[in-house]
């Protein structure tokens, strides 16, 4: 098994967060773990904003995270306990995680939710 490498406090940059942040999955799992009271496992993720997420996906997400230094990944079995960095990165960058989380809390609070009908059928043209 390949060990996991987490960069160090120094190595982590504003466009490494930015970028692994930009995806809207990675948005939703880092904002869920920042306001976790204790360290989650990767499957605690399958389901993120009413989207099923297959394993192999949920795991890149993770490594993106975890390279961009967000995370903290250790293995526990078979499962992976997944902390955030947030003190760590406040110290660094202070104010810069809080504004991304309301920023994105706001936008997830209007966003709608996917509906589970299939859309009618556009007329044709004729």
């Amino acid at each position: 098994m390949r060990p996991l490498t987490h960069p160090s406090i120094e190595d982590i940059t504003v466009e490494g967060i930015l970028h692994a942040l930009s995806d809207p999955v990675r948005a939703a799992i880092y904002a869920q773990l920042a306001c976790a009271e204790r360290a989650n496992t990767c499957s605690a993720f399958l389901q993120v904003e009413d989207r099923s997420i297959p394993k192999s996906t949920l795991s890149q997400h993770f490594r993106a995270l975890r390279e961009a230094g967000l995370v903290r990944s250790e293995r526990h079995g078979v499962e992976m306990l997944n902390t955030t960095r947030c003190g760590e990165i406040e110290q660094r960058f202070p104010g810069l995680l809080p504004a991304i989380l309301k920023a994105h809390s706001i936008q997830s609070a209007g966003r709608p939710k996917p509906s589970r009908r299939k859309a009618a059928a556009k007329p044709k043209a004729g």
